[in-house]
């Protein structure tokens, strides 16, 4: 009897036509994780509204208020003017906590954060707006340095593990717990004080004028090169310890251990395989990192009297200026949120696990 061959329609298509899971994944390896991306800015929007609600009602919260500070100290203010600060800066006391939260978000739409009372009236974005440049460009660029150095460093320490570099994280790593202020004026009274190659402290010198030129450009360079050496030699211990502690863990995959038995040149097993994947874990802390830079280091700003946005802070917070404070609590949660988005895209094209989460 002859056998009967099933057919297509009974046995269903061919398995090396419609692909295993493992060529399904192949194939989606270049897809963009839609649903991932959607879920994560759901989530970030969330949150924004959460950190925009806080953000107001925290500060009213607070004992007194700045026009209570501003009347302190000019006590020549009439009643009616008193009231008229309270209306234009939001705490008119006619109107209940929800009808000044509504207001808020009335004005955050379209922009408005309102007038600093502390800087004589000027609109909030336009002090932030001074400010911000400062902190991005001084703790920004210390953050970028410290994090190359920290990850390349700890990359090749991890990969020539119970060598001579092994002694670089003992120094970095105490070098890392010591305050940045301690390290500031260490700093200054080492370079600035005795050797005298590095001003004090400001942004630029006395009597320069703020301006597109090489001098006002030389200026900033001279007087930010401190400060920036201050914080990379801070921070730079934390990225060279977490690197090298994710290379040891990476090296001892079976991924690494084929890639060198078939011969691959060490170089290539060291960036293309073993350090790529140690630093997934580094991006997460490097957007927190970049997040965080604009809210700038307080200390450190006040240690070399730099005109950033923690100095900002700072001084908005002892004055009870409620439309500043919330300027600058409003930047800061924003580019925490941005940086974090950006690390999740980064995460989701950097790294097959993540990119099949929709799937």
């Amino acid at each position: 009897m002859t056998a009967v061959q099933p057919t297509l329609a009974e046995t269903g298509p061919d398995a090396l036509e419609v692909g295993t899971t493992a060529t399904n994944t192949t194939k989606g390896r270049g897809r963009i994780p839609w649903r991932f991306l959607g879920g994560r800015a759901a989530f970030y929007l969330f949150t924004l509204w959460a950190a925009i609600t806080i953000n107001f009602f925290l500060p009213r919260l607070m004992k007194g208020d700045a026009v209570d500070q501003f009347l302190a100290r000019n006590r020549n203010v009439s009643p009616e003017a008193a009231e008229a600060l309270r209306a234009l800066l939001g705490l008119d006391t006619d109107k209940s906590l929800v009808e000044q939260y509504i207001d808020y978000w009335a004005h955050l739409v379209r922009g408005d954060l309102g007038v600093s009372l502390l800087h004589g009236l000027r609109p909030v974005t336009e002090v932030v707006g001074q400010a911000l440049p400062w902190t991005v460009g001084l703790v920004g660029f210390a953050t970028i340095v410290a994090f190359t150095i920290g990850t390349v460093g700890g990359a090749i320490i991890g990969w020539r593990r119970g060598s001579r570099l092994d002694v670089f994280i003992p120094i970095t790593t105490f070098l890392n717990t010591i305050p940045y202020f301690w390290l500031g004026m260490l700093a200054i009274a080492a370079f600035s004080v005795n050797l005298r190659w590095f001003p004090i402290g400001k942004a630029y010198g006395v009597g320069v004028r703020p301006e597109w030129s090489f001098e006002f450009i030389g200026q900033v360079v001279h007087h930010g090169t401190l400060p920036v050496l201050t914080i990379v030699v801070a921070s730079l211990g934390g990225w060279m310890l977490g690197m090298r502690n994710m290379m040891l863990t990476v090296l001892d995959e079976d991924y690494i251990t084929v890639a060198q038995a078939k011969g691959m040149p060490n170089r290539r097993v060291l960036w293309g395989y073993a350090a790529r994947n140690a630093v997934l874990p580094q991006i997460q802390s490097f957007a927190l990192s970049l997040g965080f830079v604009v809210g700038g280091t307080i200390v450190m700003e006040m240690v070399f009297s730099y005109p950033g946005i923690g100095k900002l802070l700072l001084d908005a917070t002892n004055a009870k200026d409620y439309a500043l404070m919330q300027g600058v609590f409003l930047v800061i949660t924003l580019s925490v949120l941005i940086a974090n988005v950006l690390a999740d895209i980064a995460y989701a094209f950097l790294d097959p696990r993540t990119r099949q989460t929709e799937a």
